[in-house]
């Protein structure tokens, strides 16, 4: 008998779609970003706009596109500085916000799901959404259909400083954790410059050192990623392993399929 997963990572928002994403599937798994901050395609869409409207989001885009990240964030502290907020802290307002996403995007996950954080995402409000039948997995194992699924959630430190961001020591203890696993399942890619470089943005997002090392040692038959929305390059061979950026689910609203 054959297992068929389906895969999804960078949702940013899109319930819509994820609630057909598991259809045809024994079990799907996602890799991460449910949280849209903001859409680089649609700036009327995510918190950044509903708080500052769409004009300051067309504005803080076109600086972090051109790497003004400090320019960024000085308009981010200035648009803050003059928000009338009700008495509520910046913390606050945006927890609300996220909080109104989680609601409905774990909502929408079918079950089973077996799920790790992305570099934007709030681990801890995770587990007051994560009903039965949705797993969360972070450094953490999980046997489908006979094969060991490792998971490896986050991201690296980056200039862009975005919620769920840690250290390399840490992510690669994570990593380590893991130990033989037949899929390797991230958020991040491994740090290759093929599978980094994103060709719209025009720039190399942070890979995982720890991650390509792994790979080498390891030998799982897949190491499966999103995080890099455009990539130069989505899927490449390293040794044994099937290295596989399974798609910007927010814009195409398909999963990506593994079949054994």
């Amino acid at each position: 008998m054959s297992t068929r997963i389906h895969v999804v990572s960078d949702v940013h928002g899109n319930a819509a779609d994820l609630a057909a994403a598991g259809a045809g599937a024994d079990a799907l798994v996602c890799l991460g970003d449910l949280v849209l901050f903001l859409d680089y395609h649609d700036h009327s869409r995510g918190i950044f706009p509903e708080l500052f409207g769409v004009e300051n989001a067309d504005l803080i885009v076109s600086l972090r596109t051109a790497r003004r990240f400090e320019d960024a964030r000085d308009l981010a502290r200035r648009l803050w500085a003059g928000l009338d907020t009700g008495g509520r802290s910046r913390d606050e307002l945006i927890e609300e916000a996220v909080r109104r996403q989680y609601a409905e995007l774990f909502a929408a996950f079918p079950v089973p799901t077996y799920a790790t954080y992305g570099n934007v995402d709030i681990p801890t409000l995770w587990p007051e959404y994560a009903r039965p039948g949705v797993t969360v997995l972070d450094g953490e194992r999980a046997e489908i259909g006979g094969l060991v699924f490792g998971f490896v959630g986050g991201g690296l430190r980056t200039p862009q400083r975005t919620p769920y961001e840690i250290s390399d020591e840490e992510y690669a203890a994570k990593v380590e954790a893991l130990g033989e696993v037949d899929v390797l399942c991230s958020h991040i890619p491994p740090d290759v410059p093929e599978l980094t470089y994103d060709t719209v943005a025009r720039r190399f997002e942070r890979g995982s050192a720890a991650l390509l090392d792994a790979i080498h040692r390891v030998r799982p038959r897949y190491a499966l990623f999103g995080h890099v929305h455009q990539p130069l390059v989505s899927r490449m061979r390293i040794g044994a392993t099937e290295c596989v950026n399974v798609g910007h689910f927010a814009s195409s609203g398909r999963p990506w399929a593994l079949e054994w």
